[in-house]
């Protein structure tokens, strides 16, 4: 794990015993740290007794402790636990911010922070690549992968690779990226910001933590990472910041799993790094052909009688789903679940790709009002019947594609069982379509 004195006889509580609290308490412990926990689960709470304090930081004097360290998931706009460390003048903080604080002790490394809506997952797994490709040491974490304070350190000239969500933004008072990119920005997560304009403020403070000779990489595709590049531009030295034209990229035809244009996009803002990173040409042209996608994002699940399957699951919200749709000539496309929005605007302009419609879930009914006016519309409600009606009416050069433009909460623990149950419907699908009758002839 990662380890260091600067939290030695220091004093954290940490509320949140999931996977990023957990390595944060072995880490602090590791540094020489008192550290409080506290988790609803007694369970979690139990492993720590005779190393730990164990008390819910709620109900003890926060003063003189050096941090509060939870999880990116607790809502600070709701929690009590923000005003209660605000109080004490305690910091609430995350288990980035922990690692930030650590970097004085770790060999001689750079980091990379990327956020932005969407993209930020396969663009940070893309970087990882290249840094792969390149011979570097690399490390990925943050939002993605295993706590970054959980895994080994890297030994000098590494790259850690941080996927940073605005929650972990928020949580982060002093992460000095070598590198911090914005893919784009659009409405999202608007229960736990005052408005659209404290969710972008949040992942501004991402730029603000920077020094002024830190490269900033930032998208084109909206005004409002535009406007942040901007206000990075004053703060930083003349030719720091690099807003990124991937019209200027050519040759995405060569890379099978970085099809369409909002891949277009993430693999430019991931170029534009890797050459701040010091990474020849060949080395990420290379690297962009090999790359895998990440599952449950534009995944290639299948291919049958001409068909292809794709799974992007992952597309949570209509901003999301839009540049899926516009990746494919002619899309079967099978959408719903709980809505973050009532509308689809942002998926209008590629309407003419869909062939057809097939709604599911609490926003199957809403879409399906959107949608009829412009398409066919099959109201399908549940997944199963959405993917077995795509199918029978999909022909040879046509992809039926769950883009959801939905969280899954309603029918689903996550957007992982979302995208697995799709994947294994579509398998038992093929293969029940594909398994012989009597006289040898398939069915």
């Amino acid at each position: 794990m990662i380890v260091s004195r600067a939290f030695a006889g220091k004093r954290y509580a940490v509320l949140g015993l999931a996977r990023s609290g957990l390595a944060s308490v072995e880490s602090l412990l590791a540094g020489g740290a008192d550290v409080t926990v506290w988790d609803n689960r007694e369970e979690p709470r139990s492993a720590f007794e005779g190393r730990c304090t164990i008390a819910d930081p709620l109900s003890i004097d926060l003063t003189g402790f050096a941090g509060v360290v939870v999880s990116p998931g607790v809502p600070l706009n709701r929690h009590p636990i923000a005003d209660h460390a605000r109080a004490a003048g305690v910091p609430v903080i995350g288990d980035i911010e922990l690692f930030a604080q650590a970097r004085a002790d770790l060999p001689p490394h750079r980091v990379v922070g990327i956020t932005g809506t969407n993209g930020k997952s396969t663009t940070t797994m893309l970087v990882h690549h290249i840094c792969a490709a390149a011979g570097l040491p690399a490390r990925l974490g943050g939002n993605i992968g295993l706590p970054i304070l959980g895994q080994e350190p890297l030994p000098e000239g590494g790259v850690y690779v941080l996927e940073l969500s605005s929650y972990q933004i928020d949580l982060t008072q002093s992460l000095a990226c070598d590198v911090a990119a914005l893919i784009n920005l659009s409405p999202d997560h608007l229960d736990r910001y005052d408005g659209f304009a404290g969710y972008a403020a949040s992942k501004a403070r991402l730029f603000a933590m920077q020094r002024a000779d830190q490269h900033a990489v930032f998208g084109c595709g909206d005004e409002h990472t535009l406007e942040i590049a901007r206000e990075a531009s004053a703060t930083h030295d003349t030719g720091f910041v690099h807003v990124v034209q991937p019209s200027a990229l050519h040759g995405q035809l060569e890379w099978p799993s970085l099809q369409g244009p909002h891949n277009l996009q993430n693999a430019a803002i991931a170029v534009e790094i890797a050459r701040q990173l010091g990474i020849a040409e060949d080395i990420w042209r290379s690297a962009l052909a090999s790359f895998v996608g990440l599952p449950h994002r534009m995944e290639r699940v299948a291919e049958a009688n001409g068909v292809l399957f794709v799974n992007d699951s992952k597309a949570t919200n209509p901003a999301s789903t839009a540049p899926a749709l516009g990746a494919y000539p002619r899309i079967h496309w099978i959408l719903g679940g709980l809505p973050k929005s009532d509308n689809l605007d942002e998926c209008a302009p590629y309407f003419d790709h869909v062939v057809a419609a097939y709604t599911i879930g609490e926003a199957g009914p809403r879409f399906a009002e959107i949608l009829e006016p412009v398409m066919p519309v099959t109201r399908s409600e549940m997944l199963c019947d959405a993917v077995r009606q795509a199918m029978e009416a999909a022909q040879p050069g046509d992809v039926v594609m769950l883009s959801p433009a939905c969280a899954s909460f309603d029918q689903f623990r996550d957007f992982e069982a979302r995208g697995d149950s799709f994947r294994q419907i579509v398998e038992a699908l093929i293969e029940d379509r594909e398994a012989p009758c009597p006289d040898g002839t398939p069915t």
